[in-house]
């Protein structure tokens, strides 16, 4: 009897990449073979994302096209999509289970006990009920590991569903996820990418600090490199930023997310910062580390956005000049209080100012890449071979490529940059293996 076979449907953030890689990991110890998301299986599981209308549109069209290529597969989702809206989902033809963010980790159970076709099975609960934490790291997907140290979220931002699909802040000890960190070594990746909904709250249910586990993570020998995915600017703390430029560990790498540039526009938002306040955060980095790489969110053509208050982000941006924007139009999410705020926007305006605001970006983009010509910098390269070459990113997330050589995949080697070329990837010359 041939083994069944299993593929994983990953949509949204590195959370769910983290999550769903553990959970292919308990298939597989089940004996499934876990298969290519393009493969015949027997088992379709979709992990879903809800930040935008687009994201759970994007889940839909995905569970119909898995249901046409697989019409006798078992189609189970889970993820943000099926907390929200559970029922919708499971009236899809071809669904056979919907899990909430809390029954995640029942997951497989829940898939091995199913034994024939009828109605979809459907497991929800209320956001109060969202109390469990599912530990989970990727591992053998990618040369980088993404670890989960935090899940959920207290904020209630006003055009954020978040809290309500993953609840409150939470996470697992300390010493727990150390112990995770170790186990991605054993696996042999050397870079770890810390992720959560809101990574700087870390400590909610323990009673310990980000910065403690910053310190326990950097002593955790076979890790050469942590990057910290997201985290607020009124979480990222002076003392963070001088643990990060003191470590060798920590990279010189920074997500920060904005939103908006209008101190008017953050208070309908529901932020808790100033621009006046992000823009020191961002200057503190800077004199810390003035290579860091610095991306930054924002939402453009959110209710009461006229074009002073884009003028505003914009002037702010183009002030700051970050490595990198992550533009979004404001997506209106039922049940959160900016559906109720006056001034819409409209959406050829919001498209508009997205394609401003890419533009932008793409120019800070090539002044922060081209800046590394000429200068040396350690890359770890990746296992992607195109048209002969492979890539790979300097700590502070320049991307670099050189003539491939399987050997040097999964390694950091020492690098003098050279040239950019129009997708600001820098030639690579390997000069040598990292330096001690």
């Amino acid at each position: 009897m041939q083994p069944r076979r299993v593929s994983f449907h990953t949509l949204g953030c590195k959370l769910n990449f983290s999550e769903s890689s553990t959970l292919a990991r308990e298939f597989e110890r089940g004996g499934f073979v876990r298969v290519a998301p393009a493969a015949e299986a027997d088992i379709c599981v979709v992990n879903s994302c809800s930040v935008t209308e687009h994201a759970d549109k994007k889940c839909r069209n995905l569970i119909r096209k898995l249901h046409r290529r697989n019409p006798q597969a078992i189609i189970a989702v889970t993820g943000c999509y099926a907390q929200l809206r559970p029922h919708e989902i499971a009236r899809i033809e071809g669904v056979d289970l919907v899990l909430s963010n809390n029954d995640k980790g029942e997951l497989y159970r829940r898939v091995a006990e199913l034994t024939e076709r009828g109605r979809a099975q459907v497991y929800s609960c209320e956001t109060e009920e969202l109390t469990r934490f599912f530990a989970a790291f990727s591992s053998g997907d990618r040369t980088r590991a993404f670890l989960k140290v935090q899940d959920g979220c207290d904020y209630c931002c006003a055009y954020c569903t978040i809290h309500y699909a993953r609840g409150g802040s939470r996470n697992q000890p300390i010493a727990e996820i150390v112990e995770e960190a170790r186990q991605i070594a054993a696996a042999g990746q050397c870079e770890i990418v810390l992720t959560g909904v809101n990574t700087g709250d870390f400590g909610r249910t323990t009673g310990e600090r980000f910065i403690d586990l910053l310190r326990a993570l950097d002593r955790v020998e076979g890790i050469d490199r942590y990057r910290i995915s997201s985290i607020e600017p009124n979480l990222l703390t002076d003392e963070i930023i001088a643990f990060c430029a003191a470590s060798r560990k920590f990279q010189h790498h920074f997500h920060i997310p904005l939103q908006s540039g209008s101190n008017r526009i953050l208070g309908l938002m529901r932020r808790r910062y100033t621009a006046e306040r992000f823009a020191a955060r961002v200057e503190a980095v800077r004199r810390a580390m003035p290579d860091a790489f610095i991306g930054i969110d924002v939402i453009v053509g959110f209710p009461g956005e006229g074009e002073a208050e884009f003028g505003e982000t914009y002037a702010l941006l183009e002030r700051l000049a970050p490595a990198f924007l992550h533009v979004f139009p404001f997506s209106e999410r039922p049940g959160t209080p900016a559906v109720e705020l006056p001034g819409k926007v409209q959406p050829s305006v919001a498209t508009r100012r997205v394609a401003e605001l890419e533009a932008l970006c793409e120019r800070l983009h090539g002044a922060f890449c081209a800046a590394g010509t000429g200068t040396e910098a350690e890359v770890l390269f990746e296992s992607t071979r195109r048209a002969g070459m492979m890539f790979g990113f300097t700590g502070n997330y320049r991307r670099v490529k050189a003539p491939y050589d399987a050997a040097r995949v999964n390694t950091i080697c020492r690098v003098r940059l050279g040239a950019m070329d129009e997708a600001h990837d820098l030639e690579g010359e390997i000069v040598g293996p990292e330096a001690e």
